[in-house]
């Protein structure tokens, strides 16, 4: 890999909007990057996809041992870190209520949709604060404000929320190392999970665009294509 060249690592990215965030930073903004997936054969044909000298990386960021691992990958290959984007996510859980929630179900999603991208940047932030103009992403839903929550999707929605506030504390805490962290609802996607809604690569461009903010840009903010959204 070139020096000069940054690196981002994707989570959950070898289908959905992960895959077309990887794609995009690679062959748009020239950035080298690492397609995590719990299911490195999975992510090795989407980095094959996406071509720009994309590498899968095994990575469950639910698994403490497999974030272990992969970070630890990272440290010894680049020995640093420029994007950090936490795409993984699981279970939106439009069959369920909060008043009648499965918590054994929302314990897993918690488990991937906050602690695993808590794990993720908790690994990350020694290698970005050794990386160029970085930043890390949490990507979030509309189904996680607070200010337009309603019932419905119990799991998903309390965890987007969660991740949303994990993300002002990191905003706030890694302010005078210099890297901008920011949530962002892609939208409504018609990925697997989402079942319908606008194209792919809409929804991924507003992940890209906090992923390549110059370094006077915005920290600790909510974002969809760019704008500023309610918490």
């Amino acid at each position: 890999m070139s020096k000069q060249r940054r690196l981002a690592l994707v989570t959950g990215a070898n289908r959905g909007i992960g895959k077309e965030v990887a794609r995009q930073l690679a062959s748009e903004h020239d950035l080298h990057t690492l397609v995590g997936s719990r299911d490195l054969a999975k992510g090795d044909a989407a980095a094959a996809e996406i071509g720009h000298g994309a590498e899968a990386i095994q990575l469950d960021v639910a698994d403490d041992a497999s974030v272990a691992k992969a970070f630890d990958e990272i440290e010894q290959r680049f020995g640093r870190l420029d994007v950090l984007v936490n795409n993984a996510g699981v279970d939106y859980d439009t069959d369920q209520r909060a008043s009648s929630a499965d918590l054994g179900r929302v314990r897993q999603t918690f488990a991937t949709n906050l602690f695993g991208a808590w794990a993720a940047a908790l690994a990350a932030i020694p290698l970005l604060r050794r990386g160029r103009s970085a930043r890390i992403v949490n990507v979030s839903s509309g189904s996680g404000s607070l200010s337009d929550m309603g019932g419905g999707t119990p799991g998903y929605g309390v965890s987007k929320a969660a991740l949303n506030a994990l993300t002002l504390k990191l905003a706030d805490e890694l302010r005078r190392d210099h890297i901008l962290v920011n949530a962002v609802c892609p939208g409504w996607v018609a990925t697997d999970m989402g079942g319908g809604g606008r194209p792919i690569p809409e929804g991924a461009r507003g992940v890209v665009w906090a992923a390549t903010l110059p370094d006077d840009g915005p920290t600790g903010g909510f974002y969809r294509d760019g704008k500023r959204i309610a918490w």
